[in-house]
């Protein structure tokens, strides 16, 4: 794994980061924080920087920059608190589904797929169930579901039959009733191969889940280093300065295991493994420590809007248990470890 910094990737960083600091805060309290989808207007930026062709090869017209650009752009999109549009077209990508725009939906539930219930029909299956979507305005849904003992993913057009979307809710959903969906319509698997879509989607996600941590870290920084009491910078207070130390040390283990998990997938898919797992597990709870530790060192001051500490708050409680809920990553990695031991065993 080569640790030294990479200037494209510098370039790339410094070019997102110009152009999503240009997208104006959502400062309300209350409501969504963020904007998804093609309607969001982080779409602009990565179309501008042509987003949508970094992890696509080189022989499919694409740049061929790979999964770890993919986390990089996740990455800073969760920094600057701004919805990820990102993460739907690399997830159609990985497997070859064209659309003008697709969202993601039911990746919340484990087993993977067990969101929405596919009961089997004459020419395919019937969709059941409310989940979670990125965007209610897409196109397409790649609804997470189970066909038998597998998941899969499965294409639902946003006007067919049984689908009703429900945005009263922050993050919205999407109710499927009695659904039809032919046999065509399963575009991929969703197995645990190390390299496959799902792996991929994992670390997007946790780089994004990293990226909010990291944001909310920097505000709150920022803030104990003017913010003044007792005569003194906030920061300077062994209360205030000590959990804040620790939060950047969870930051910095915590990227260690998502560019490892991305390392692996690249180059060592044999020994990748759990690693997808096990980094999103840490992005998830270094999300939500993180945040929650970065508003107390604020203070009263991180639910007014004018800090905007509260998109990050908002953020990382809906995003932490997108792609499954962390105590069951967990005991995935421990079941593996568990059977790894078994088979070596004598």
């Amino acid at each position: 794994m080569d640790l030294t910094p990479d200037p494209l990737a510098l370039q790339l960083r410094t070019a997102l980061r110009t152009g999503l600091a240009g997208i104006p805060a959502r400062i309300e309290l209350h409501g969504a924080p963020v904007t998804d989808g093609a309607c969001g207007p982080t779409r602009a930026v990565l179309d501008a920087l042509e987003a949508a062709d970094f992890e696509r090869p080189a022989d499919a017209d694409g740049l061929g920059l790979g999964l770890s650009a993919g986390v990089l752009v996740s990455e800073e999109l969760g920094r600057a608190a701004c919805g990820n549009s990102y993460r739907a077209d690399a997830f159609a990508a990985d497997l070859g589904v064209g659309a003008p725009s697709v969202a993601l939906a039911g990746f919340e539930a484990l087993p993977t797929g067990s969101g929405v219930t596919a009961t089997p029909r004459a020419d395919g299956w019937e969709l059941t169930g409310t989940v979670t979507v990125d965007d209610l305005s897409a196109d397409l849904f790649l609804v997470a579901t189970r066909v038998g003992v597998d998941p899969v993913l499965v294409a639902v057009e946003r006007t067919a039959d049984g689908v009703t979307a429900q945005d009263g809710s922050w993050p919205p959903v999407v109710r499927f009733a009695a659904t039809p969906v032919l046999a065509a319509g399963v575009v991929g698997a969703l197995d645990e191969a190390p390299t496959g879509p799902l792996a991929r989607a994992r670390l997007r996600q946790a780089a994004y889940l990293l990226g909010i941590a990291d944001g909310a870290h920097r505000m709150a920084v920022e803030y104990v280093g003017l913010r003044r009491q007792f005569g003194t910078r906030l920061r300077d207070l062994p209360a205030v300065s000590f959990p804040l130390a620790r939060a950047m040390v969870a930051l910095r283990a915590t990227r260690a295991a998502v560019h490892r998990g991305v390392w692996l997938v690249e180059s060592e898919p044999a020994a990748a493994r759990t690693a997808p797992l096990i980094a999103l597990a840490m992005a998830s709870e270094t999300a939500r420590d993180v945040v929650r530790l970065s508003m107390q060192s604020c203070g009263v001051r991180a639910m007014t809007s004018e800090l905007g500490l509260h998109r990050y708050f908002r953020l990382a409680a809906a995003e932490s248990t997108r792609y499954g809920d962390p105590a069951a990553l967990w005991r995935m990695v421990g079941a593996d470890h568990l059977r790894t031991v078994q088979v070596a065993a004598p």
